[in-house]
């Protein structure tokens, strides 16, 4: 049955692509526009799912918008069948709909609102979410639903909160924060350097739809990171230069933070090798709303105004099945990349490992040797035909590692989204992730920070520091929960890990208790058949890292022992990094938050704000004032 379900699914995709082809090439295309509105009451209704139909085949779909409408191009002329449905209403169709060649055609469907009563047939399998919310159900009493409106990233709306059927269906890892280690048991702490920035983009989603994020969807290094820092460029053989400074904990003044900067090299664009890059775009169902597939088109657009002719892009969608719809096309044939990006349109189930299959197939047929060849996986990661478990998603994306092909994924959208299924695979290939909220940051990403995005300079970055126990009790590493690597991993070279891009800072903090604290930091009783002798040293730690050329498969080392006196006095980038810590400690109520507060947070941002002319740090400060809010 699956076997003919996904040969079904190629069948009906190749025939979209046929069609949308022949219409593209004869010039025989119409366009369908509509506006659903409810029965009863007249009003627009939001985020309608507007199918279209002929001969009981599905051909495309979308969402309607804020207002009402919606539109969908590039139908070849003839007789359809268009059915809506939403959340909170009965499903309509309307049939015999003529579309003309080069004409709009326009209708309007109007859909009847549920009664509660046809609703709680649903209630059994909707119990854990209609309970939090039966104090309000009381109170409203029984009269028809309310409206379909827009879903906030929770899965609810405050217009509807109390009778919104949609699951929310987001999915996140739990994340057990680190704890404080003793220095004598516990010397060594080791991990995969970090480049992703999603988790900010997302939690500022979130709280620009005035809500808290999920706890587990604040990843405290991620947040850190999404900031460039005023670390100087490499002066030596290696593409990065390593900054240290350590200064009083802002949240505990028992406490010191110790702060690790990378700055990679900021290579001129000119002296950036060529691309080969892979865009592979989700064009399934779940893609249809306004923030996933057109901002996910927006964004695309804005990388390809910015390739240059030795770059080369090639397309593959993928939905009920995968497919190429641009071969490999040089980066100064802007206009034909453009215009299949426009075609794309919505709908179907997610087939995504098949398409990553055929994407790394097309990147490794167009592979330029020393240049840069990349995948670019665009999804809301709500895979579900073929490969797709977490599980069977990380081991393609391992086997595909080894062919000098990196990755970059971008995740778009609200209520669906695979969060944790994403940072999994993005852990497990060599490349980085972020998230798209907006076509504002689909313009930092393609825009200022385009070739750190694209060009890897170091891939496999390790840092393992041993901290001196008669200058240490314990420590704790801020954040890097799912990078921790064993001590053992640091020198394998086998063994994954990140990436730094062209001109990327990588920043990490830790979190200190000096020998001499009365402090107690965990009550494991001693050991009875070894002890410690320490060394007589004036050095506080000594850090390592590890790392790879691009197209290298052995790793250089790089090694610094640190005395205390030594370190930077804080600057900025310290008391910025810190802010963004204590920031990301709220919002998790971490158990090792101690005395934060939104108020010094504020405080310590502002100080630190600096030179921000692309105002990145001015917005932070802005969400930390929404999220004080919030709290209240």
């Amino acid at each position: 049955m699956k076997t003919i379900s996904i040969l079904l699914g190629f069948l009906i995709f190749s025939f979209n692509v046929a069609m949308d082809t022949n219409n593209i090439s004869t010039g025989q295309k119409g366009t369908l526009k509509g506006k659903v509105t409810d029965q009863e009451t007249g009003k627009p209704v939001n985020s309608a799912y507007v199918t279209v139909i002929k001969e009981k085949l599905y051909i495309t779909s979308t969402h309607s918008g804020s207002d009402g409408t919606f539109i969908i191009k590039s139908l070849r002329p003839g007789k359809y069948s268009v059915k809506v449905e939403c959340n909170n209403y009965k499903k309509a169709v309307k049939n015999d709909v003529i579309v003309k060649a080069n004409e709009t055609t326009f209708i309007n469907l109007k859909l009847t609102a549920l009664t509660i009563e046809e609703v709680e047939q649903s209630r059994d399998e909707q119990d854990a979410l209609y309970e939090t919310r039966e104090s309000s159900y009381n109170r409203l009493g029984k009269k028809a639903m309310p409206r379909c409106v827009a879903v906030s990233a929770s899965g609810y709306n405050s217009y509807s909160d109390a009778y919104h059927i949609k699951h929310n269906t987001e999915e996140y890892d739990k994340i057990n924060e680190n704890i404080f280690k003793e220095v004598f048991s516990n010397p060594l702490s080791t991990f995969s350097v970090d480049v992703d920035r999603a988790a900010y983009s997302n939690v500022r989603r979130f709280l620009k739809n005035n809500q808290l994020p999920y706890k587990d969807a604040v990843r405290i290094e991620e947040l850190i990171n999404y900031f460039d820092y005023d670390y100087p460029q490499p002066k030596n053989e290696h593409p990065f230069s390593i900054t240290m400074e350590m200064g009083k904990c802002p949240w505990n003044d028992k406490h010191e933070i110790v702060l690790i900067g990378l700055q990679g090299e900021d290579i001129s664009t000119e002296n950036i090798p060529a691309s080969n890059l892979v865009f592979l775009i989700d064009v399934s169902g779940s893609m249809g709303s306004a923030n996933k597939l057109p901002l996910l088109k927006q964004a695309f657009k804005i990388l390809v105004n910015n390739l240059r002719a030795k770059d080369k892009v090639a397309i593959v969608v993928y939905a009920g099945a995968a497919g190429e719809v641009l071969g490999s096309t040089p980066g100064d044939e802007k206009s034909k990349i453009i215009n299949a990006l426009d075609m794309l349109q919505s709908g179907g189930s997610t087939a995504g490992g098949a398409g990553i299959k055929l994407a790394y197939k097309i990147a490794k047929e167009n592979y330029i040797p020393k240049g840069n060849n990349r995948v670019i996986l665009a999804t809301d990661g709500d895979f579900n035909v073929g490969a797709s478990s977490d599980g069977e998603m990380v081991r393609l994306i391992e086997e595909k590692r080894d062919d000098g092909i990196f990755l970059s994924i971008l995740g778009f959208g609200m209520g669906n989204y695979k969060d944790s299924k994403m940072e999994k695979i993005s852990n497990a290939g060599n490349g980085n992730y972020a998230y798209i909220d907006n076509i504002l940051e689909a313009k930092k990403i393609f825009g200022k920070e385009l070739w750190g995005t694209l060009y890897t300079i170091a891939k496999d970055v390790k840092i393992q520091i041993e901290f001196n126990p008669a200058k240490v009790k314990a420590y704790r590493l801020i954040g890097y929960e799912n990078r921790i690597l064993n001590k053992e991993d640091f020198n394998d070279d086998k063994k994954d890990a990140g990436d730094i891009g062209c001109g990327h800072t990588v920043t990490a903090l830790y979190e200190i208790i000096l020998a001499g604290s009365d402090e107690q930091v965990s009550d494991v009783d001693p050991l009875e058949y070894q002890k410690v002798n320490v060394v007589n040293s004036k050095n506080l730690m000594t850090v390592k890292l590890r790392y790879k050329k691009p197209d290298e498969d052995v790793s250089n080392l790089i090694v610094q022992k640190v005395k205390e006196g030594e370190i930077a006095k804080i600057s900025n980038n310290f008391r910025f990094a810190a802010a963004i810590a204590e920031f990301g400690m709220l919002l998790r109520d971490s158990e090792h938050k101690a005395n934060s507060s939104y108020d010094q947070v504020l405080t310590l941002a502002k100080q630190a704000k600096g030179d921000d002319a692309d105002g990145y740090k001015a917005e932070f400060i802005t969400l930390v004032e929404m999220a004080e809010l919030l709290g209240k």
